[in-house]
């Protein structure tokens, strides 16, 4: 007689010749929908983050896995979706096509193209979720980032495969600095990745035209989840983004992602969260949050020459509430990243614009993100800053001021205005080197402060068109070398001649 141990072993044996004969497709029921926010059962070895397939070809993102349901979200509208129907397991984790032909197109989060210009073709896969590079696959950021922007690139340097934040209120030129940065990566072998989460579709349309006119989308690739859209869409976009840039870091070349913001990430992410009734914590936001922004951003990385030495630099936007960076998400995010540019309210009505204020930005890579010249420039410029915002105070009292505070704030005065810089034109560091050189020099402390942009559009005209010299010694030699100094010097005394002789 068989013994129970023998007839359970048996048993066991023919389950499993059961499950190796058993070929068919796993097969869920939808049990309820809300708000693109679907309850599944009978799905019992489904994965976290897999795709699975509803009736009508609508794809979900298995998020929440239960005792007796599994919580997905619907890529796309639910509206076809209804309770007791049919959901097909995939067996795939949540992968977009990627590909070289995606440059210069406008693509959904699922890397499907929304500009009308025709399908792209793709054969590799790229997971939108993955584990960033470990710390022996990467290598410390040793090369700029160039923005065009002379208040960044002197005070706060971006290098390539770092993460820099940019912050504040909205309405004070938050895009407008990721915009002109992509703009200044023409001719830099950089590929652009922009991420626009839950913005208007209208203002979408708006950049993506400034950026074909201005020939920059030849190396740029727009990914849009629109706010008119579900907020999964919302949710998986930066992922996405992240995603196709490492496709072109792990060819060994260089990208840039910006998100395009990572606060209104979060709220789609506390919506879904909360559908899928997870316990909300600090302002609502469920415990992970910090989670969700940390294990994208720390896939920014510069690859070790071993690994192909490519980079990704990822460029986050947060908007705060009233200049209030201490809130819950502005503090995650500057925890994370290396470094913030923060943006001003004041200083923006103020008509200093990019509105940077230097005091609150700061870039945790520092100087190894400059060229020497840049380097050599730069430091004294934010001295010169600092003393000024010190000593501006006590002019409002009208006291009197012996020469050298009345220089120091008449050269704090000029430094403000020169790194005034209009949108959509970004600058060479040649040129940014050249302008600060001549501020550092004393060449503006004889200009009238009304008059110090026309003479810095002379000096920039005069240094392209009559004495070439000193722009392609700069450009080549990215140093201040004894040779860049006097071809420099000699081109500034000319031109001081000339302008002041034009401007009696």
């Amino acid at each position: 007689m068989e013994t129970t141990n023998q007839i359970i072993e048996e048993l066991k044996q023919q389950a499993l010749a059961f499950n190796k004969k058993f070929t068919g497709e796993k097969i869920g029921t939808v049990m309820e929908v809300a708000d693109g926010v679907v309850k599944i059962s009978g799905l019992a070895d489904v994965m976290s983050s897999e795709m699975v397939e509803f009736e009508h070809g609508e794809i979900g993102l298995v998020l929440n896995l239960e005792e007796t349901s599994v919580g997905a979200i619907v890529l796309g509208s639910d509206e076809l979706i209804k309770e007791g129907q049919k959901v097909k397991q995939t067996g795939k984790i949540l992968s977009i096509p990627v590909s070289e032909q995606m440059i210069g197109r406008v693509v959904n989060p699922l890397g499907q193209p929304i500009d009308d210009l025709g399908p792209i073709k793709a054969n590799t896969y790229q997971s939108i979720e993955k584990i960033a590079p470990g710390v022996i696959t990467r290598k410390s950021v040793n090369q700029p980032l160039q923005t065009g922007i002379k208040a960044i690139d002197a005070m706060v340097p971006i290098g390539r495969g770092q993460r820099e934040l940019i912050i504040g209120d909205r309405q004070t030129g938050k895009t407008a600095v990721a915009v002109d940065t992509i703009l200044n990566q023409k001719g830099q072998n950089v590929i652009c990745i922009y991420v626009s989460i839950g913005q208007k579709e209208s203002k979408v349309a708006r950049l993506v035209e400034q950026l074909r006119q201005s020939g920059a989308m030849d190396y740029t690739i727009v990914v849009s989840a629109g706010v008119s859209e579900a907020a999964a869409y919302s949710y998986i976009a930066p992922y996405a983004g992240a995603a196709i840039g490492e496709y072109f870091m792990e060819k060994g070349k260089d990208a840039l992602v910006i998100y395009d913001d990572l606060s209104k990430h979060a709220v789609a992410y506390r919506q879904i969260s909360l559908i899928l009734r997870r316990p909300p914590g600090r302002e609502a936001y469920p415990g992970d949050v910090f989670y969700l922004h940390s294990r994208l951003l720390e896939r920014a990385a510069k690859l070790d020459d071993k690994f192909g030495g490519g980079s990704l630099t990822a460029l986050p936007i947060i908007e705060t509430q009233a200049g209030d960076s201490s809130a819950y998400i502005p503090t995650n995010v500057i925890s994370i990243t290396d470094g913030q540019i923060y943006l001003e309210t004041d200083l923006f009505y103020r008509g200093i614009r990019p509105a940077i204020n230097a005091g609150l930005s700061v870039s945790r890579v520092g100087g190894s993100a400059q060229t020497k010249a840049m380097k050599k420039v730069s430091g004294r410029l934010r001295v010169d800053l600092a003393q000024f915002r010190e000593l501006e105070s006590f002019t409002q009292f009208g006291s009197d001021l012996d020469e050298k505070t009345k220089a120091q704030i008449e050269r704090g005065r000029r430094a403000t205005e020169l790194l005034k810089q209009p949108q959509y034109q970004p600058m060479l560091m040649e040129e940014q080197v050249a302008t600060l050189y001549a501020l550092n020099e004393g060449f503006y402390d004889e200009i009238a402060l009304d008059k110090v942009k026309a003479y810095e559009q002379s000096l920039l005209t005069y240094l392209r068109d009559q004495d070439k010299t000193a722009l392609a010694l700069i450009a080549k030699e990215k140093n201040l070398t004894d040779e860049v100094t006097t071809a420099l010097d000699k081109a500034l005394k000319s031109h001081q001649q000339m302008f002041l002789r034009e401007n009696k």
